[in-house]
This record gives structure tokens, C-alpha cells and sequence, in this order.
């Protein structure tokens, strides 16, 4: 018999999914500075998706082994957190030595070690909320991970703006070919990434399993063999919802893929008319990205809690596809405005995307899965969004001249159309909706 799950406080809550804001954090380090770090070591921005690779194939190979381990993990600490702290470690060493790359194939490497660390941690994560909370309280769950992508993600965006700014560190200041503001900043989310998780292990505990649900997972074939036969499985046997999901999250991702590769170029592009890697404009510009991606992800922080709100009134289906919808016009737009502070009215429709793209799929698939399967049905969710991006690697570098004509404007472009094409994904998801419903206070009240 499986233990009733306690009604958690919003205080437990947070602190349940605090090191998603470490987690998060790296993955913003990521998104803000791989292009640039790329185009200082001397990488041709045709090549920039073969080398943001690392993210979509070591998700796809290790998400789901690692969301069927985890699923099958039976330890004195839990099933989740040793992968927790395993993932945590590898990503703060990774981040520590990524700054210090002295070529680019040093750098892809490194991001390949860091990508795989993240992975090993974010996954089983998802089944830990899962696990740890009723259906009555996945929306605010789920939702308050994307709070803290988006508090992550808004201060590794700024990082290297504050410091700069606010610490007066140089912003010609090298050390090799990076600048040190982008290494202050690496080194910063170091210390964040494992902070945070450990607390997160510190403050909350794993329902334990009973010796029924032991005795079957014991009872079960293990091995390599057993574990891809147990993905081979659950493929087959996978959820009409989540099937059904799978337009939708191709669109979005492909399209988040480009955005993240192509901003920093766009921004120079449509502010100062260049794209010269080595042009103090270009520098300009990828420095006023941090601001731009640190306000949408603050928007995401600050309307996760009323868009958790809103998924319980109206459920996570159209409320998603409201928020695709604006972020895609929004990039449209984002070309054709040539002030530094408008480019900040599209990232409102962006933060509210990213809020839902980080919450409301959860939404969705949690209330479809079947429990034991948790970890392994994450895992295979997690192909969902890899494979967009896979075939954005390997697709843009065959367009890019011929049909976006060799401009990172018509990128972005192109990624406004496909999130208002994920937008219109939503209505071929059919949803149970008792799965999804929440009566649940945001705040007081202990467990009961």
C-alpha cells in the first residue's frame, strides 16, 4: 500500500523546489553566454547549433535511463535525492572549469560534462514532486518550479550586467578570450548550483517507500538490458495525452532552440547594424541580452503563482496556448524595434511563456502517468523537447543562407512563427480534467 501524501504548506513547497533555482540558474549561464563564448573562441555563427548539441543528445540519452533508474532506486536517502547530489557536484565542477576553455572544442566538451550533470539531476527532480504531492497540489508544484527557472534564469542573465555595473569589474577585461565578467559569473553559479540542492536535501525529505512498493521494484529484472526494455515498454504503452502533446512541444522547442542561439546576434543586428563577434557593438549587445533575458524570466518568476492560479480556474490546455501565442508575436515584433528598452515589451509575452512552457506541460502529463512509472515517463517527456532541438542542430545550418538568408533577424522570425504555431498545437490535446484539478491555499497550514 502505497503512504497517503501529506497536504504540503507553500513554505514546504518552496523549499522542496529551491534547488531548481540552482539548477536553473546553470541552465540560464547556458542560454546567455554558450553563443557568445562560442564566437570569442573563434566559432562561425553558421556552426552555433552543432555546437549547442551537447544539451538535446545528452538529454535524450540520459534522461529517461536515468528517470527508469531513479524509478527503480532503492537507498537509505530516497530514490531521487543520490542523483540529486551526484548531478550537482558534476555541475558545479563543469561550470567551474568552463570559463577557462581555451578553444572551442574545449568549451564543447565542457558543455557536454555540464549538460549531462543537469540532466542526471532535472529529471528525477520532476518525479520527486510527484512523488512528494498530491494531485490536489501539482499545479502549485510544478508551477513553483518554473517560479524559480525564472528567478534562476533572471539572475544568471544579470550576472555579468551587475557585475559590470554595479562591481565595476571591466567590461573589457579578459582573461584569455573570455571576458571576466562572464567568468565571475560561471564561478558564482558554481557555488549556487550545489548551494541550493543542498538545501533542497536538507529541508525535505522523500516519502518513503512501504515494503510493498520495495518487494516489487526487488521483484523487477534489473541491468542495463532491463532498464531499455522498461523504455522500450513504456513508449509503447505511453498516454494518449502525452502523445497528443507532442506538436505542440516541437514547435516550441524548436523555436526556443533558435531564440537562444540567435538573440545576441539579432539584438546587434537591429541595434547597431552589425554582427561582428569582435565589434565593441556586438559586445554592447550581448551584454543588454543579459537584461533582456533577465526580465522575461522575471516576468516568469512573478506570474508562475498566478498562472498556477489561473491553471486550476481554467486548466493548463488554453492557458498555454494563450501564452505561446504571445510570445510568438512578440518576436515577430522584436526586429522591428530599435530601441534597447522596446525590446523589452516582447519579453513580457516571452515570460509568460517560459513560466507556462516550465510548468503547465507538467500539469498536463502528471495527471496521465501512471505513478510507478514517474521517473521513466519524465525521462521519456524530457525526448519531447530534445528531439526539437536535435532537429534544429541539425537542420538550421542547411537553411540558414539559403532561405533565412545568412541573418540571425529571420531566425528569430522564424521562431515567432513557430510559437504561434505551438500555440494552435493546444487544441488537439484532450486532458482529463479531474487529473489537473487543484484545491490547495498558497500559503499557512502544515502538513496533514
Amino acid at each position: 500500500m502505497t503512504l497517503k501524501k501529506p497536504h504540503l504548506s507553500f513554505g514546504q513547497i518552496i523549499n522542496m523546489n529551491f534547488g531548481f533555482f540552482g539548477l536553473q540558474y546553470s541552465f540560464g549561464l547556458q542560454q546567455a553566454n554558450m553563443s557568445p563564448i562560442y564566437s570569442y573562441l573563434g566559432a562561425d555563427e553558421s556552426t552555433l547549433p552543432l555546437l549547442w548539441l551537447a544539451g538535446p543528445m545528452t538529454g535524450l540519452i540520459v534522461q529517461p535511463i536515468i528517470g527508469a533508474m531513479s524509478d527503480k532506486t532503492i537507498t537509505r536517502w530516497g530514490r531521487r535525492t543520490p542523483y540529486f547530489l551526484i548531478g550537482a557536484l558534476l555541475c558545479s565542477v563543469s561550470l567551474l572549469a568552463m570559463p577557462f576553455s581555451s578553444s572551442v572544442w574545449m568549451a564543447a566538451s565542457i558543455l557536454w560534462i555540464l549538460d549531462a550533470a543537469n540532466n542526471v539531476t532535472q529529471e528525477p527532480y520532476r518525479a520527486f514532486v510527484s512523488d512528494k504531492l498530491a494531485k490536489t497540489q501539482h499545479s502549485i508544484g510544478f508551477l513553483t518550479q518554473s517560479a524559480f527557472t525564472g528567478l534562476g534564469q533572471t539572475l544568471s542573465y544579470l550576472t555579468p550586467f551587475l557585475l559590470i555595473n554595479v562591481f565595476a569589474i571591466s567590461e573589457a577585461g579578459k582573461v584569455g578570450r573570455i571576458p571576466t565578467s562572464t567568468l565571475l559569473a560561471f564561478l558564482i553559479g558554481s557555488v549556487v548550483s550545489i548551494g541550493s540542492i543542498l538545501w533542497t536535501l536538507k529541508t525535505t525529505k522523500e516519502i518513503p517507500l512501504t515494503e510493498e512498493e520495495k518487494a516489487k521494484i526487488r521483484a523487477t529484472p534489473s541491468g542495463v538490458g532491463s532498464t531499455f526494455a522498461e523504455i522500450f515498454d513504456a513508449i509503447r504503452e505511453m498516454p494518449v495525452t502525452m502523445k497528443r502533446m507532442a506538436p505542440m512541444m516541437l514547435f516550441s522547442w524548436y523555436a526556443m532552440f533558435i531564440y537562444w542561439q540567435y538573440i545576441a546576434k539579432c539584438v546587434s543586428q537591429t541595434l547597431f547594424g552589425t554582427i561582428d563577434s569582435g565589434s565593441t557593438a556586438f559586445r554592447q549587445a550581448e551584454i543588454w541580452v543579459g537584461p533582456m533575458g533577465a526580465f522575461y524570466n522575471a516576468v516568469a518568476f512573478f506570474s508562475a503563482f498566478g498562472l498556477a492560479r489561473l491553471a486550476n480556474r481554467y486548466g493548463p490546455k488554453y492557458l498555454h496556448g494563450i501564452c505561446m501565442f504571445l510570445a510568438g508575436m512578440g518576436l515577430l515584433a522584436l526586429p522591428h524595434l530599435h530601441d534597447k528598452y522596446l525590446l523589452l515589451i516582447p519579453m513580457v509575452g516571452m515570460g509568460f511563456s517560459w513560466a507556462s512552457m516550465m510548468g503547465n506541460p507538467y500539469i498536463m502529463l502528471a495527471g496521465s502517468i501512471p505513478p510507478e512509472r514517474t521517473g521513466i515517463y519524465m525521462g521519456i517527456f524530457n525526448m519531447f523537447i530534445v528531439i526539437p532541438m536535435l532537429l534544429e542542430t541539425f537542420t538550421m545550418p542547411l537553411y540558414y543562407k539559403a532561405w533565412l538568408g545568412d541573418s540571425p533577424v529571420n531566425a528569430i522570425k522564424l521562431a515567432g512563427v513557430l510559437l504561434i504555431l505551438a500555440a494552435f498545437s493546444v487544441l488537439f490535446i484532450k486532458i482529463n480534467k479531474s487529473a489537473v484539478t487543484e484545491d490547495v491555499a498558497f500559503g499557512g497550514g502544515g502538513g496533514h
